[in-house]
C-alpha cells in the first residue's frame, strides 16, 4: 500500500490503546504511562474491564469509539487481534501497531492468524506495524507509542529494527552517548509496513538526515531496492544485516552457484543501492553516533591529533588495514604548527603534540586543521596525562568546535578519570569512541557512503557496438531444456551464441567414427569432452582430453573418455562427445556466470576462472540490468582485474568487449527468468580477445514472468515508439537512459533563457552532475521519462523530454515537459506527455499534476488539450494542472 496512511501512524492526533491498563508491570500500563506523560492529542483507553484508566474514560472495544482514530496500539493476546483489526477497519482507523507477540513464529496456527489479519487489513486499507514489536518513538513530536519507558533526545537520525533486543540496546546507548533520533521504529514481523515503506517515508521527511537499519530478513525485495536506490542519493543508509555466515547457504551445482552465497548477494545488492553495510553491532552503534552528531566527510583525508604516540599508531594501523593513510600535511599547515608546537612534535600526521600538551595547544592544532583545504576530517585522541586535566581538555575542544559543522570526533582512552570528559563531549554533540580503531572505522564507513554517492552520479559510457540478440532462437533452446537439469553443453553454447557471446566452435560426435571425421574437417589441435547430463565437472570424471594432434589421438581419447566416465558413474547417460579447437596458452582465464537468488533474482558473477576458481574465490557479484559503468565496476572489485589491464609480457584484455559480454549476459537473464544457474568457465583471453570454451546452463521452472523476476526494473523497451512531427520530421520516442547524460547536457545548452525559466522557475546556466544524474538515471518502477530523438540526424540529437515523477504511494505523480525552442509548436511536447500519461495510467497512477507559471500560456493550453483541470494558485503567479486517470 506504499505510503498510504503512514502519516496517521507517525503523526496521530487520536490514539486508542487496546489492552490499556493501570496494572504495574503490564505492557498496557507502560504504553499508557508513556502517552499520558507526553502525547498532546486525544487518548482513548480500550479495556472492557475498566471504566476509567489514568483519568480517561475507557471503552469496552474499538467499535464503541465515537471519534475517528488515527492510530490503534494493540497489546492483547494474539488470538484476539483478528477481531480487533476487523473493528479498526470498520471504524476507519488509519493504522495499528500490533505489540502482541506470537503469530507465525509459533507455528501453523500463528501463521493462519497473521494471514487473517493481513487479509482484513489490506482490504480495509489499515496499515500495520508489527506484530512482535516494541512500537515506535518520534522524539521531535513527543510521541512514545512504545512500551519503552525512556525517550531519547530529538535528533536527525532514524533507526528501524526488526529485533526488539537491538532496539533496546541502541536506545540504551543513545541515552548514554546523547544520540538524538527523529524516528525510532521496531518493525517486528513486518506483516505490512516493511523496510521499503519506511525508507520511502523517511526519505521524504525533512527532519531525517540519516537512516540506520537492522535487518534480519527482507520481504518485498524489489520495493526495498527501489526505495533505497532513490533515498540513498540524498540521505545515507547504514545497514547491519544479520546472518553473514555461509552455514545457511543451499548447495549449488555450479561454480557460480557455490560462490554466490546469500551474504555475498546482499553485499552486492546493498552496494548497488548505495547502502553502507556494517559487520557488527558495535559498528552500527559507532556509525549511529557519528551520523547523528557530525556532518559527512567529502573524502578520506583524515588528520589525527594525539597527545600520545601509541594511540596515533593504532589509528594509523587501522587506516592501513582498510587501504588508507593519514593525509600528508600541506606546507602551510606544517609552517603554522611549527609556530607553536614544541621542537619535538611528530612533524607529520598523526600530529603528536606530546604528553604535556595543554588545552590551548590542542585548540591551536585543531584550528590549523580546520583551516587546511587538504583535510576531510579530524580525529582527536585524548589520553589521561599527569600534566593536564581531561575535563579541561574536553571543555577546550567543545569551545573550539562551537559553531562549526565539521567532521571532528574523539577517541577518549581511559576509564574512571576520563568519564566526565566523555560525558561533556557527548553533551556537546562530539562523537566519542573508547579506542582509536573504533573511531577510524566509523569515519571510514561514512567515507564509503560519500564514495557510493559519487559513483551513483557517474555517467556510463555508451557501447561502440549495438547489442543485437536472437531472442527467438534462445527461447526455443530454453523451452526444450529439461527443468532441473543442465542443458547439454552444445545447447548451452548455442544459447550464448544467440546473445552474441564469443563462443568457440563446438561439434557433437556420437560415435568414434563421427569424432574422427569431425576432427579431420576441423583441424588439429583439438579438445574432446564428454556430453552427458549426469556429469557437471568433467575433469573430475576423466571426461576431458586436451591437445589432440592426430586422428590416432582422437580415437584413443574417445575410448578413454567413455571408459573413465563409466567407471566414475556406472549408470551415466552418455550422449556422445563434444569436439572443439584447442585454445592453448591463454594469457588469462576468467569466470563469468549467474545464479538466481530466491530474493534478489538473477545475480551476475565475475572473477578468476579455470580450475582454481573455487579455491581462490576471487569474485564479485552484481545485479542486472547492467551498463558499461556497472560492468566495469564489477570487474574492478576483483584481483584478476589488475592482470586484465596487462601484466608483464601479456597483452591487456579488450575491456570494452568484456563489458559487452557482461551486458549481453545481463540481457539474457532479463529475458529468461528460467535460467537458474549459468557458468562460463573458463573464458580464455589471448592477445586481448576473450573466447568462451566451456559453458553450462541450468534451467528450472519459475512462476514470475520477465521483468518482474528482477529487483531493479530494466529499460522498458516496450515503451519505444516512432512518430512524425507536424513539420514532417521523423522522431524516435523512447525511455531515457543513463547513457543519455551527454545528449541531455547538449540539449540543455540549446535552450533559451525563457524556456529554462518556464521549466525550472528560475535562471539556470548549467546542469551540475547531481542534476544531470537525477534527470537521466531514473527508476523505471517509479518514474516515467521519455525523450524525443531526431531520426533524420546523423548523430543522436535530443529534441524534447517529458516525465512523470511518481510519489512513493504509487498513486500520484508530477509531470514536467521540456522541448527545444526550435522544435516547439510541432506536437512533440503533447505527444511525449500523452505517452507518459498512458504509461502512468497503465501502472496504476490515479492523479498527475504539475505547476505551470501564468505566463507559460503554451503549456496551459497543452494541459487543457490533454484534459487537465487548471487551478490558479492565489497570489503565487502559478497554476496547478491536474488530471484524473
Amino acid at each position: 500500500m506504499g505510503q498510504y496512511n503512514l502519516d496517521r501512524i507517525f503523526k496521530p492526533r487520536h490514539i486508542a490503546v487496546v489492552g490499556a491498563s493501570e496494572k504495574a508491570g503490564t505492557i498496557g500500563n507502560a504504553l499508557m504511562k508513556n502517552l499520558v506523560n507526553r502525547f498532546s492529542g486525544q487518548l482513548f483507553p480500550v479495556n472492557p474491564k475498566h471504566k476509567r484508566i489514568y483519568q480517561y474514560d475507557a471503552f469496552k472495544s474499538v467499535s464503541k469509539l465515537q471519534t475517528e482514530v488515527d492510530l490503534a496500539i494493540i497489546a492483547t493476546p494474539m488470538h484476539t487481534v483478528v477481531d480487533i483489526v476487523s473493528e479498526c477497519v470498520d471504524k476507519k482507523v488509519g493504522g495499528a501497531i500490533i505489540i502482541s507477540a506470537g503469530g507465525k513464529v509459533t507455528g501453523e496456527k500463528g501463521k493462519e492468524i497473521e494471514k487473517k489479519i493481513q487479509k482484513i487489513a489490506y482490504a480495509g486499507k489499515l496499515r500495520i506495524v508489527g506484530p512482535n514489536c516494541l512500537g515506535l518513538i518520534r522524539p521531535g513530536g513527543d510521541l512514545n507509542a512504545s512500551f519503552v519507558s525512556e525517550m531519547p533526545v530529538s535528533g536527525n537520525l532514524a533507526f528501524i529494527s526488526q529485533s526488539r533486543a537491538i532496539c533496546t540496546a541502541i536506545l540504551d546507548l543513545a541515552l548514554q552517548e546523547n544520540i538524538g533520533f527523529s524516528h525510532f521504529v521496531s518493525t517486528g514481523s513486518m506483516l505490512d509496513v516493511d523496510f521499503g515503506d519506511m525508507i520511502d517515508y523517511l526519505g521524504n521527511d525533512s527532519s531525517v538526515k540519516s537512516i540506520l537499519l537492522y535487518i534480519e530478513r527482507l520481504t518485498n525485495f524489489r520495493k526495498f531496492m527501489s526505495a533505497a536506490r532513490s533515498v540513498s542519493r540524498v540521505k545515507p543508509i547504514i545497514v547491519l544485516k544479520s546472518g553473514k555466515s555461509p552455514a545457511g547457504a543451499k548447495a549449488a551445482a555450479s561454480h557460480t552457484g557455490a560462490m554466490a552465497g546469500e551474504a555475498a548477494v546482499y553485499d552486492a545488492a546493498f552496494k548497488r543501492a548505495g547502502i553502507v553495510r556494517v559487520d557488527t553491532i558495535e559498528e552500527l552503534f559507532d556509525c549511529a553516533e557519528l551520523m547523528s552528531k557530525q556532518s559527512r566527510p567529502h573524502g578520506s583525508r583524515l588528520a589525527i591529533i594525539t597527545n600520545g604516540g601509541g594511540p596515533g599508531v593504532m589509528a594509523t594501523d587501522t587506516l592501513a588495514k582498510y587501504g588508507h593513510k593519514p593525509v600528508p600535511l600541506d606546507p602551510e599547515s606544517m609552517e603554522a604548527l611549527d609556530q607553536f608546537l614544541p621542537l619535538f612534535w611528530s612533524q607529520s600526521n598523526p600530529i603528536d603534540i606530546l604528553g604535556d600538551a595543554s588545552p590551548e595547544r590542542f585548540a591551536q592544532t585543531l584550528d590549523v586543521c580546520f583551516n587546511s583545504k587538504n583535510i576531510d576530517g579530524v580525529l582527536v585522541i585524548l589520553t589521561p596525562q599527569a600534566f593536564t586535566s581531561s575535563i579541561t581538555m574536553a571543555e577546550t575542544l567543545v569551545l573550539t568546535m562551537k559553531g562549526r559543522r565539521y567532521p571532528v570526533f574523539a577517541s577518549t582512552i581511559g576509564g574512571k578519570n576520563i568519564a566526565p570528559a566523555v560525558a561533556l563531549l557527548n553533551e556537546a554533540g562530539i562523537p566519542t569512541y573508547d579506542t582509536p580503531e573504533r573511531a577510524v572505522r566509523a569515519f571510514l564507513y561514512m567515507v564509503e557512503y560519500s564514495k557510493n554517492l559519487k559513483t551513483l552520479l557517474e555517467i556510463p559510457p555508451k557501447l561502440t557496438r549495438q547489442i543485437m540478440v536472437d531472442q527467438d532462437k534462445a527461447g526455443k533452446l530454453i523451452i526444450h531444456a529439461f527443468p532441473g537439469e543442465f542443458m547439454p553443453e552444445s545447447d548451452s553454447k548455442e544459447l550464448l551464441t544467440a546473445y552474441g557471446l564469443p563462443v568457440i566452435r563446438t561439434e557433437i560426435a556420437k560415435t568414434e567414427a563421427e569424432a574422427s571425421s569431425i576432427a579431420k574437417e576441423m583441424g588439429y589441435p583439438l579438445v574432446m569432452k564428454i556430453r552427458s547430463p549426469d556429469i557437471t565437472h568433467k575433469t573430475d570424471a576423466g571426461g576431458i582430453s586436451l591437445d589432440l594432434r592426430s586422428d590416432a589421438d582422437v580415437c584413443k581419447a574417445y575410448a578413454q573418455i567413455i571408459s573413465s566416465v563409466r567407471k566414475f558413474k556406472p549408470d551415466v547417460r552418455i550422449e556422445g562427445v563434444i569436439i572443439q579447437p584447442y585454445f592453448s596458452n591463454a594469457d588469462f582465464e576468467i569466470l563469468l556466470g549467474a545464479k538466481r537468488d530466491a530474493g534478489f533474482g538473477p545475480v551476475i558473477l565475475f572473477g578468476m576462472g579455470g580450475i582454481y576458481t573455487e579455491v581462490l574465490k576471487d569474485r564479485a557479484l552484481g545485479l542486472p540490468p547492467m551498463n558499461r559503468l556497472l560492468a566495469r565496476r564489477l570487474m574492478q572489485q576483483t584481483k584478476v582485474y589488475t592482470l586484465l589491464k596487462g601484466y608483464r609480457n601479456r597483452s591487456a584484455a579488450d575491456m570494452e568487449q568484456l563489458e559487452e559480454m557482461i551486458i549481453r549476459l545481463s540481457q539474457l537473464l532479463i529475458d529468461f527468468p528460467e535460467i537458474a544457474e549459468l557458468d562460463m568457465n573458463p573464458v580464455m583471453i589471448k592477445a586481448g580477445k576473450p573466447m568462451l570454451v566451456d559453458a553450462q546452463v541450468l534451467v528450472s521452472t519459475i512462476e514470475t514472468p520477465s521483468p518482474l523476476h528482477l529487483v531493479i526494473s530494466p529499460y522498458p523497451e516496450e515503451e519505444e515508439s516512432h512518430l512524425v512531427s507536424v513539420g514532417g520530421e521523423r522522431i524516435f520516442v523512447r525511455p531515457i537512459k543513463p547513457e543519455d547524460a551527454p545528449l541531455f547536457q547538449y540539449f540543455f545548452k540549446t535552450l533559451s533563457p525563457t524556456t529554462i525559466y518556464y521549466r525550472f522557475f528560475g535562471i539556470l546556466k548549467e546542469l551540475n552532475p547531481e542534476m544531470l544524474a537525477r534527470f537521466t538515471q531514473t527508476d523505471y518502477d517509479r518514474e516515467v521519462a521519455l525523450v524525443a530523438i531526431d531520426e533524420d540526424c546523423e548523430i543522436d540529437r535530443m529534441l524534447g523530454v517529458a516525465r512523470i515523477i511518481g510519489d512513493p504511494d504509487g498513486e500520484k505523480g508530477e509531470f514536467a515537459v521540456l522541448v527545444g525552442d526550435a522544435w516547439q509548436g510541432k506536437g512533440i511536447g503533447s505527444n511525449l506527455l500523452e505517452k507518459c500519461l498512458s504509461i502512468a495510467k497503465k501502472r496504476g497512477f490515479k492523479t498527475v499534476h504539475g505547476i505551470v507559471l501564468n505566463e507559460n500560456r503554451n503549456m496551459i493550453a497543452l494541459g487543457k488539450k490533454l484534459g487537465f483541470e487548471t487551478k490558479r494558485e492565489p497570489g503565487s503567479g502559478e497554476n496547478k494542472l491536474v488530471i484524473y486517470l
